[in-house]
């Protein structure tokens, strides 16, 4: 239960991801200045904290050790998150984008095969494939099916270019982030923690960002003073506050695909937040109808996929 509230509450501040990269791109601000500038200005942060609490030093260690490994899966798990992300921002508002965004919570329960446990086996400790949660998925698939009645209110208007442009690259991002973030947990294993391996993997996506980053000088120049500012805010709360809690929370049920599928599957209170942000900051008209039963199935479905981690804990308590 812990980790599910601990996974909530990151939804919350990433929820502000969403809402400030659509306002950035109305106010004719660049996706590639809002997608690199989110990782430059959380470099600062990570780095006071390590160097506080001593231990800065063990991450160049691990990253020496496997530095193309480090580079491959920090790219996916950030690079080809957050740069479609920032770019879906230009061609569709932040409900939609969000949206979209929770096909992230069935692509990390279909991820399951592509990775590992240890297990004892009477020809001794083998490597086994993990298996696609049964239960984990159809809960999973029941939170989508609730995103998408909240956006079958709204999707009206929306065109083909729009469809193509705005939820192609959303897509992408939401296989990339539970599949990146995931190796690098079997990278790292338990040598580093939340806060040392968020620093190693924005390190070791450096490439990318520059790349982003010159283009986005070259076509669009500076970035306006307006930009900066709410990249630092979307770098601290969706990119420190938000990565950290959500690593904390995936990291302490690594062992277990079903209360880890559980716990990506708070990403879907997300599209909430920014309902509710919208309608408080952007003065959206509040949800009627499908939305209603939407957010009631995903409100029913967080319950059902809490319910295995409660029952274990009152177990263990009896």
């Amino acid at each position: 239960m812990k980790e599910i509230g601990i996974g909530i509450a990151a939804s919350m501040f990433f929820a502000v991801t969403f809402i400030l990269n659509r306002a950035m791109e109305l106010d004719g601000g660049s996706w590639m200045w809002s997608s690199s500038l989110r990782f430059y200005f959380m470099i600062p942060f990570l780095l006071l904290i390590l160097l506080f609490s001593k231990n800065l030093k063990q991450v160049f260690v691990e990253i020496a050790k496997r530095p193309y490994t480090w580079m491959l899966w920090s790219t996916v798990g950030f690079g080809l998150f957050y740069a479609p992300l920032t770019y879906a921002a230009a061609y569709g508002p932040g409900w939609l984008i969000a949206g979209t965004w929770q096909l992230t919570i069935v692509a990390g329960v279909l991820l399951s095969p592509f990775f590992f446990h240890i297990a004892d086996t009477p020809e001794g400790q083998m490597k086994i494939r993990h298996k696609i949660p049964g239960k984990a998925l159809f809960i999973s698939l029941m939170i989508f099916s609730g995103v998408l009645l909240i956006q079958f209110q709204q999707a009206e208007g929306i065109s083909l270019h729009m469809l193509s442009a705005g939820v192609l690259p959303v897509v992408i991002a939401a296989f990339a982030y539970p599949l990146g973030n995931r190796k690098m947990m079997e990278v790292c294993g338990e040598r580093l923690n939340t806060f040392q391996r968020i620093l190693g993997m924005i390190i070791c996506s450096l490439p990318l960002w520059l790349i982003i980053s010159t283009a986005g000088f070259i076509q669009a120049g500076p970035p306006s003073g307006s930009q900066l500012l709410q990249t630092l805010i979307v770098g601290i709360c969706s990119g420190v506050i938000a990565t950290s809690l959500f690593f904390i929370a995936t990291n302490s049920v690594r062992g277990d695909i079903g209360r880890l599928a559980a716990v990506e599957a708070t990403q879907s209170m997300t599209v909430i937040f920014v309902l509710l942000g919208e309608i408080v900051l952007l003065a959206t008209p509040l949800p009627s109808g499908s939305a209603i039963g939407g957010l009631m199935l995903i409100i029913a479905g967080m319950i059902i996929h809490s319910l295995p981690s409660h029952n274990k804990i009152v177990r263990k308590a009896a």
